[in-house]
This record gives structure tokens, sequence and C-alpha cells, in this order.
């Protein structure tokens, strides 16, 4: 059972996979059949079709026009769906790169695994890896942005990120930076730099197969009737369009072109074909217009009842190329390229119909003999057979992928048209988790309560760092910052007064005696201007931001020596006030008593602060200073 119809009921789509590449061993197996094939280069690809990459350093590539699927080794690949907008693959194992060079509105790439869909969100650059076991998924974003759908949850994968999911059922996601690159990728860049580089891609349409391949087989020259148009070079003398090659039935479109050049497929499946100097040239048609795949652009002759040929008793089919401005599948009394020699080609139905080489079973057609056959739109009525869809020698070494492969469920997030023989497992886009809303303004939590719903709050990082610090009276605005911010301006205002204590402590006054920055008296007779400015009853306000002087040199302890001081810095001036003359040094300073307190302020300690150490040992053995103020022995 082929599992296929004569006729679609529904227009065919107009885009298709073209086999573009193919190295090591890479098996096919065409929709509705159980038999597997080697894949042949120009084959076209669409729904349901299976690929098998089987031993190392085997590959494939697939062009879809707007976008290359590239295959490695020990790969599972398939198509979900493929047409006009939606193009759905299906990895059960292996690796896959997807380069999508353009994604028009309303269109959907989607590559479906074993444990997660992944939804390419803008043309790029994507790589998926599946393990054997078919348990963990890794995809790669090189360029663009995907999403990943599995196991309830959505997963957004960002430019030059790698995302690793473990599992098939709650599937655990890893993010990663991506790592340098293999050889496949190293292929992958080298197959999208030749195409980006195609000279013919400024005469052809963006979305139509295999117009790299053009440059090295044929010349553009520019014509008055078709403007620029090519011309192929490597071709046999007698050559015309549609004659190396064979048909194959391939559904949803029936009777298919394949052709044997390696570039023989955008001239086969889009475009016209016409004369210019004695040579075939094919018309690529407008570049501003989005290209439409059909399966052969020819015309038939003799219509549903065959010709005879050569005078023979057996009928034979024959077609020719379709010219300019001549409608696929529309009947024209005249055809322009009919009457040329060597046009209409013509076989034995057997040989149509079973997929054989055309050119070594071509019947000769009499010069001047094709203008007089019927002609036709559409093919005529053949059934296919078992051959018309595997080829001519179906089977012939082609390797089989695990069966375990083949009975593999993967997700999607979409069930496909065509489910006979698919497993799939539908999983959506789950709904976003709703976002957590701020506190109210008049909210009465304590601190606690606050900093921990902060910590969990969607401010991201950058956005926190970059912010002001808030002020810590007002409650509504300290919960824009998350715990960690605030935590560091903490840091940063005791840094800040640790610095202004020690300025202060070593700024002397006008008696010789420093301030400290708390408004508490230090060891002086008389307070300093700046306790006097910020005594009660004074109106001195200290500014938000004040210029403070680098603090001086720390004092050292080394070996030997019982205590070295820093020089005491040079004196700066307080606001409001004149700068205070140095004060006298003294060797031995005795402290005076400290002052009497004034109401409302509190008494600090006595400082701990000694002076400077005496300049020699003959000034050490002077008379011992008071027991309060003596330093610890050695």
């Amino acid at each position: 059972m082929l599992g296929v119809a004569l006729a679609d009921d529904t227009d065919p789509s107009g885009r298709v996979a073209r086999l573009s590449f193919l190295q090591g061993s890479v098996s096919l197996e065409p929709a509705g059949t159980q038999d597997w094939i080697s894949a042949e280069l120009n084959r076209p690809l669409t729904t349901n079709d299976r690929l098998w990459s089987d031993t190392p350093g085997s590959r494939a590539e697939l062009d879809i026009g707007g976008a290359a699927i590239r295959v490695g080794s020990d790969t599972g690949f398939s198509f979900l769906t493929l047409d006009d907008n939606v193009a759905q693959m299906q990895v059960t194992a292996g690796t896959v790169s997807v380069t999508v060079r353009e994604l028009l509105e309303n269109q959907t790439y989607e590559i479906d695994t074993p444990n997660v869909a992944v939804l390419l969100d803008q043309a790029g650059q994507y790589r998926v890896d599946v393990n054997e076991a078919g348990n963990t998924t890794v995809v790669r974003v090189s360029a663009g942005e995907a999403e990943a759908n599995g196991g309830g949850q959505t997963v957004p994968i960002a430019n030059q990120q790698e995302m690793t999911f473990l599992g098939t059922g709650q599937a655990a996601a890893i993010p990663a930076m991506l790592g340098a690159p293999d050889g496949f990728d190293d292929w992958t860049f080298e197959r999208d730099r030749e195409y980006e580089q195609a000279a013919s891609r400024q005469y052809v349409a963006d979305d139509v197969a295999g117009t790299e391949d053009l440059d090295d087989n044929g010349q553009w020259q520019n014509t008055p009737d078709n403007g620029y148009v090519w011309i192929p070079t490597a071709v046999v003398a007698g050559w015309a369009p549609y004659s190396f090659g064979h048909w194959a039935w391939i559904s949803p479109w029936g009777w298919t072109w394949v052709d044997n050049a390696s570039w023989g497929f955008a001239p086969f499946h889009y475009g016209r074909w016409a004369r210019w100097h004695s040579s075939w040239c094919w018309v690529p048609g407008p570049r501003e217009e989005r290209a439409k795949y059909s399966p052969a652009l020819v015309a038939w002759v003799g219509g549903g009842a065959g010709v005879a040929v050569g005078g023979g008793p057996s009928a034979g089919i024959g077609w020719f190329p379709l010219g300019p401005r001549e409608v696929y599948g529309v009947a024209n009394t005249r055809y322009a390229n009919i009457s040329i020699p060597g046009a209409v080609t013509t076989v034995p139905r057997n040989v149509f119909a079973s997929a054989q080489p055309v050119n070594a079973h071509r019947l000769s057609v009499p010069v001047g003999q094709g203008a007089s056959f019927a002609t036709a739109a559409t093919p005529p009525v053949i059934a296919p057979i078992r051959q018309s869809v595997l080829g001519g020698t179906p089977g012939g070494g082609a390797r089989r992928p695990p069966q375990a492969l083949l009975n593999r469920v993967v997700v999607v997030r979409k069930a496909p048209p065509v489910t006979a023989g698919v497993r799939v497992r539908v999983v959506g886009r789950p709904a976003a988790a709703p976002m957590p809303s701020p506190p109210a303004p008049g909210d009465t939590r304590s601190w606690a309560e606050r900093a921990r719903a902060l910590e969990h709050s969607t401010l991201p990082p950058a956005q926190i760092r970059e912010s002001p610090a808030p002020s810590r009276g007002n409650s509504a605005q300290a919960r824009e910052y998350s715990e960690e911010a605030y935590r560091l301006q903490q840091q940063a205002d005791l840094q800040e007064r640790s610095e202004d204590r020690s300025n202060e402590l070593n700024r002397p006054s006008s008696s010789g005696a420093s301030t400290s920055r708390d408004n508490r008296p230090s060891w002086s007779s008389q307070p300093s201007q700046v306790e006097q400015e910020r005594a009660p009853g004074n109106s001195y306000i200290r500014p938000q931001v004040e210029s403070r002087p680098a603090p001086g040199p720390v004092s050292q302890q080394s070996p030997g020596t019982r205590f070295v001081a820093p020089p005491p810095p040079a004196p700066v001036p307080t606001w409001h006030s004149p700068a205070p003359p140095p004060a006298p040094v003294s060797t031995f300073p005795v402290p005076p008593p400290p002052p009497a307190p004034v109401p409302g302020q509190q008494v600090p300690p006595p400082s701990s602060v000694h002076a400077p150490p005496p300049p020699n040992r003959a000034e050490e053995r002077s008379p011992p200073r008071a027991p309060a103020r003596m330093d610890p022995p050695h």
C-alpha cells in the first residue's frame, strides 16, 4: 500500500524542501510508505517524509528557500508539517542545525524533540542536539532568539546562549553560554557563507531553493525580451530541459521531476525556459514576487492516450518546457517551445511510471513532428506504482534507523494535520506566571518582611545597581530596591562615617584638639568651631553632599617600635569659620581635665589616641607620665 491518492482535494503547498547536499549514508522513507531507500540529490521532501543519517560523518542538507536545515550523523529527522506558513520539524535523536534566513509574517519554525518543543522566534542560526536515549536536549542559539516549551514551563533562550533540558516529564533547564564550534558547526557556517556570497541571488527571488548552485554551472546574460537569464554551461550537446533525470510520484503534487544535475532544482521547479542565441536559457521570473514551487513546469503531448512515436505500436509519454508568460496547469493552444527541435522528450509508459532514467530510454521524435502533437496542461492519468514512489531500485542497501527512534514520542506545541504514523504529545504553551505586585505605599509590614519580598523582586540587577540610593526614611521608596542594594548602601554609609570620624579626630582645632562627626566633644578644654555650630540653638545644617579630604596615612606597628604615628594632617577649614592656626607640638602632652558637660550631650569615654612617641631613648628615661597614660610594658 502506498498510502497516497492520485490527486489532492486541497491546493498543494507552494513550499517544499530540496535535498541539496548528501554525504555518507543517508536514507529516506517517503510519506505513506514503510520502505527505506537511499536518499537522492534534488528530491523534494514534504510533510511526513523521514530522513535517517546513519554512519559517523554522514550529513544531509535541506533547503526550503527561507531556511536551510542541516542534519548530522546518527540523526532521525522528519517534517511533521511543511506548508507555506509552517515548518514543523521532528528530531528523535542526533543533531540538526537550522538557519532561518527570513521569517515572514505568519510563518512559524518549530523543532520538536522528545522532551521540549523549540519555537524559533527570529531569523538566525539554531542547533538542537538530542542524545541517543532521548531524555536530554541541548538547544544552542548562535544568532536569534528561541522559546522552549515542555514539562509545564516556557523557557526563553537568548542570543549566544545554550540551554540543556533533562528528563522527558518535568524537564529541568540548565542555562550556559555557547562553547567553541565543532566540525559540524564549521560545515554549517561554510554552507551559509556560500549562500550569502552567491552572485545569483541578485537575479533570483530569496525564497527560491538552490540558487547558490547556479554560479559554478552557468552564466547570467541580459536579454531584451526576458531581462537577465541564466545559461547552463556544463551540459552535453543536444541537451534539453527535463531530459536528464526521472519522474517520481511525490504527494501531494503527484508526478514530479527529479533532475540529475547538481544544480537541477531551481530551474525545473521555478521560472520558465526559453531560447537565446541557439542555447537554452532559464528565465527566473520577477525577483520581488514570492516564488511558488511547482512539481514540473512542463506541458504534455498526446493528452491521456499517449502518442505513437517512431512508427511503433507502443504509446509513449511526452513533455516539453513551458516558455515565459505561459501559465502552469492552464491549456494553451500555442506553446513557444513545442516547435523547437529537441524540446519534446518522450519515453515509454513503463519507464515513466517506474522512475527509470529518462535519457537512457528516450524515444526519438522526427524533426518537425513535435508541432503536430496534441498538447495538454496536465500530465496523463497514469496510476502510480510502488516504484513510482520509491524509485527504480527500492531498498537497495538503504539503512534503517533503530525501531526505538521510529516509535519515539516527541513534544509538540500543536498537533500536526497528518497524524498517521506520528507519535506526538501536545503540550501547548503554558500561561505565564503572574508577576508579584509591589507593596502598597501605606505598607506597615516589618523591614524583614519587606526584605524577603524584595529578595524575590523581578527588577533586573542591572537596573537596581544603576538607580540612586533610596532614603531610609521613605518606606515606599525603599521597597523599590533589593536587600543587597540596601546592604551595600549601609556599608558605604559606614565607611563614610569612619573616614569622616578619622579625619575629624586627626584634625587640630584652635586649642590643639580634634572634633568628632557625631557632636561628641574631644579632649580639649574648649569646644571646637564645629561643636559650637552644632550646639543646641544653633541653626547649622549639614549639606547632603559634602567634599571631604582624603584620610591620612594609617598608623603602623613594626617590630622594635613601640608606636609610630603619622604627622598631624594639614588644617582643614570648617564651614562658616576661618582655617584654625596649627596647634603647638608637645613631646609629652598631658591631657587637660574634660570640660564640663553641655546640657543634653553625652560625655564620651577618654580617647585612646596616643600622642607621638619620644624622639629617642634618652628622652624615654625622663620622668614617667601619669599612670593613666602609661604605655603598656614590653
